[in-house]
């Protein structure tokens, strides 16, 4: 049946590309966004009151959807926080540290630790968990700090952060905008994952081997490896002394075998999605009370808020840019009817189920564009440093894309994520590598020069295999 496109699915879609141009601009998109739910709402309810309260509706609606992976991460930074404080992290990742005995051991020792670390930490508290210990062993053993750093970001902010396996933050994302269940999303991401960390972490260290060789390497040091304590409060060294050291090697083996137990349980009752982020949350939660008392015991009930609310802070400052993102791409699919109710032409099946149609009719779109299309969106989309305020856009369109083609709605969601994370997530622009650039003491621009062009060369492979698994 033909779809006939209505003045409501051009605004989306010319705001759409006001946002994508914004994002080029490297302009930040909250008040288009904004616009374009009060332009919809207008044309849908015909009433000004109606399109201003779908503003605030559509922020309801967006926190709503994101709430579970706001939550999530908030609570393993609080946790993460704990960690560090009482010096429990050194412990967990010291035995690591003997099996760095060469530069080549040490970078893809630190990447692999880092990785594993960051699937159940994310890749910011990872970066404090792991750097400070493992970093002047690196050093030691001779790798530049600059290539400690482009480990950790690579194998962290970049592999570990575009797959999000254990906490599944994007996944939930951009599988909500694409209108798919979240595990598709991740099966379909893994091949892609496994090709654009493979490419790109063997042609950093390539690279790095090539340019040290020719005298090219420079190290970018700007300051001395920095300590994460450094900057919690004055009372770190006391926390860090609050427990003794068989109670931290006790908790230093409790804690991974604790999250080794959530992954076998995720296998075992085929957890997934929110069932799966709830049960490793719960344990993260867990953690953190129990090691709060024992570390901080008469002042353990106000700690446990006061690391409640830091982890929280952080969450929200994450999110804070991408709820008003979200709350707009979400009225291309199931948005618009909790919002605005039943007011789109007949026979519509959502404004971005009808755009797709209506593109596969008039443009003969197949793989290779749509594949090529949602590698560059999703990289535009990270341009403002922040791999997760545009994925909804990237789910947005793969849904449009995958429609005209007929086919691919998982692979091309999947690789916008890869992009749209490995670009904006830490890996490519200055300001989101500060945390791996100032615990490595090394200059942000210089640890993004770097990993320019590994980046670019896994982006390019890992869209043409895409192309063939559509």
């Amino acid at each position: 049946m033909a779809i006939h496109l209505a003045a409501i699915h051009w605004v989306y879609l010319g705001f759409v590309l006001a946002i994508i141009g914004f994002m080029l601009a490297r302009r930040d998109t909250t008040l288009i966004c904004i616009a374009g739910i009060l332009g919809i709402g207008l044309l849908a309810t015909a009433s000004a009151s109606g399109s201003v309260s779908g503003i605030f509706n559509s922020f309801i609606f967006a926190i709503k959807e994101l709430i579970g992976t706001i939550l999530i991460i908030s609570i393993i930074v609080s946790m993460s926080r704990i960690l560090i404080r009482t010096g429990i992290n050194e412990l967990m990742v010291a035995p690591f540290a003997r099996f760095m005995r060469t530069p080549a051991l040490a970078f893809w020792g630190i990447g692999l630790i880092m990785m594993a670390t960051s699937w159940f930490f994310w890749p910011s508290p990872a970066v404090a968990l792991i750097g400070a210990v493992l970093l002047p062993v690196a050093i030691r053993v001779g790798l530049p700090a600059l290539g400690a750093a482009v480990a950790m970001n690579l194998f962290g902010h970049g592999i570990a952060l575009s797959g999000d396996y254990i906490i599944q933050g994007a996944p939930q994302l951009t599988a909500s905008a694409a209108g798919l269940p979240v595990h598709e999303v991740m099966s379909a991401s893994i091949p892609l994952v496994i090709v654009m960390g493979a490419v790109t972490t063997i042609s950093a260290f390539w690279l790095m081997k090539r340019d040290q060789k020719r005298g090219k390497w420079r190290d970018g040091l700007i300051s001395a490896p920095q300590d994460p304590l450094a900057s919690i409060d004055p009372s770190s060294l006391a926390d860090k002394r609050a427990l003794s050291l068989p109670a931290k090697r006790f908790f230093a083996i409790l804690i991974p075998v604790l999250f080794a137990l959530n992954v076998a349980a995720m296998f075992a009752f085929q957890l997934q999605g929110g069932d799966a982020t709830a049960l490793v949350g719960g344990t993260a939660i867990l953690i953190m009370l129990v090691i709060t008392m024992l570390t901080h015991k008469g002042k353990g009930l106000e700690k446990t808020t006061g690391y409640l609310v830091e982890g929280f802070l952080f969450g929200f400052k994450v999110f804070g840019p991408v709820i008003p993102i979200a709350a707009f791409f979400y009225l291309g699919d199931s948005g618009f009817l909790a919002m605005f109710g039943e007011t789109l032409p007949a026979g519509s099946h959502g404004i971005v189920n009808d755009l797709g149609v209506a593109l596969a009719s008039a443009v003969p779109v197949n793989g290779t564009i749509g594949a090529i299309t949602l590698t560059a969106v999703g990289a535009v989309t990270g341009l403002d440093g922040s791999g997760f305020s545009g994925i909804s856009l990237v789910g947005s369109i793969a849904q449009l894309f995958s429609h005209a083609i007929g086919s691919g709605l998982a692979t091309l969601t999947a690789l916008g994520q890869v992009a749209a994370i490995w670009v904006g997530g830490g890996t490519l622009i200055p300001w989101a590598l500060i945390p791996a650039a100032a615990i490595c003491g090394v200059d942000p621009f210089e640890l993004a020069r770097r990993n320019l062009k590994p980046v670019l060369i896994g982006l390019a492979v890992t869209t043409v295999v895409a192309i063939f698994l559509i």
